[in-house]
């Protein structure tokens, strides 16, 4: 192929930038085979009849891709033989091969199939073995052609592709004895070199090292020392506490009287400097009388010192909880007045978060 050809055609290729998608490369290789049909050939005036022609063709190339859509082929093409016999009872057996040298464009469709296009030029030796050889000559020359194709990708490295191509202008020039053109059908086979990348995951970080990424950390910048939980929110000591509080009730009462005020003062004392902490009051009865009554009895007692501690202290509702237990749990068994007197109570169960939190 001269100089001149090569240089417009590489030329107009410059605009498009070529690079590797997803891994792979933009560099393949292949061949194919084929049937090609020279013409004119027998329809020619200066032929009396045809012979057996070798018209299988085959070619090897490779390809350069400039994006997804465009790519370069050079390549080596052999388009096998045709034989007839001219009016001077004289055997032709012609043939053309060569270097090739095209753009290619492509248009992918329904996944993994592809409908492409080309031209380019074809740098061909002409041949005719005349007289099996007796009268061998031979010219060369640069002859275009165009094609189109449709293609299967196998695998992302492997693509089968059924083309068809028509040269224009194989000519023996010396002697003016041929003037002919080409059709081509075929199937090629090529491989694209590299492998697709696999897909990341993004990696999400975890800023204050804690374990607990920070799309779902809602207490961002712990201290790496501490445990945290799911939330990534510091862990804290939970310490229960009870403290027994002497409250005195009339009898079948539930109202406390005045004189336990003391040590109600006392608990809301500690509730007070305590704010992360939570009481339950639990109410206990005497074995005296039916069980059912001093259940009930239990729960309103427990209740009453609950009501002085929010009304009368000011300590938050949400703190403060109560529960009767009647006669379920005594500190002393039986009824007698010693007995009765130390069963008959209330206690306060007070759970604190402490300030200081759970180390890893």
């Amino acid at each position: 192929m001269n100089n001149t050809l090569k240089a417009v055609l590489l030329t107009s290729m410059l605009p498009f930038a070529a690079n590797a998608a997803d891994g792979m490369s933009p560099w393949y290789v292949g061949g194919g085979v084929g049937i090609n049909n020279y013409e004119p050939n027998c329809d020619q005036k200066t032929m009396k009849s045809c012979g057996e022609d070798d018209p299988y063709a085959w070619d090897v190339f490779a390809g350069y891709l400039l994006n997804d859509h465009f790519g370069i082929e050079l390549g080596y093409r052999d388009l096998g033989r045709a034989e007839w016999v001219d009016y001077s009872n004289k055997l032709n057996d012609v043939g053309a091969k060569g270097m090739n040298l095209g753009v290619v464009a492509f248009w992918p469709f329904a996944g993994d199939w592809s409908l492409s296009a080309e031209a380019g030029a074809f740098n061909y030796l002409i041949s005719n073995n005349k007289q099996w050889g007796t009268e061998y000559y031979s010219d060369s020359g640069v002859a275009p052609y165009v094609g189109a194709g449709i293609g299967y990708n196998i695998t992302d490295n492997l693509k089968l592709q059924a083309k068809y191509r028509r040269y224009e202008n194989l000519d023996e020039d010396k002697w003016k004895t041929l003037e002919m053109e080409s059709n081509y059908w075929g199937l090629e086979l090529s491989y694209r070199f590299g492998s697709k990348a696999k897909p990341v995951a993004p990696v999400i970080a975890d800023s204050d090292n804690d374990g607990v990424t920070d799309d779902l950390d809602q207490c961002p910048n712990t201290p790496v020392t501490y445990k945290v939980d799911a939330n990534g929110c510091p862990i804290y000591l939970e310490v229960e506490t009870q403290l027994d509080i002497e409250a005195k009730f009339a009898n079948n009462s539930a109202e406390v009287e005045k004189s336990s005020y003391g040590a109600m003062t006392e608990l809301a004392t500690y509730l007070k400097q305590h704010p992360n902490s939570t009481v339950t009051i639990s109410g206990y009865a005497s074995n005296t009388g039916k069980a059912d009554y001093n259940m009930k009895l239990s729960e309103r007692r427990a209740a009453g010192v609950a009501e002085v501690l929010i009304n009368e202290y000011g300590i938050a509702p949400n703190r403060v909880s109560s529960k009767g237990y009647g006669i379920t749990r005594p500190l002393m068994e039986g009824n007698s007045a010693e007995a009765n007197a130390a069963n008959r109570r209330i206690e306060a169960h007070v759970t604190d978060i402490a300030v200081t939190p759970v180390l890893k």
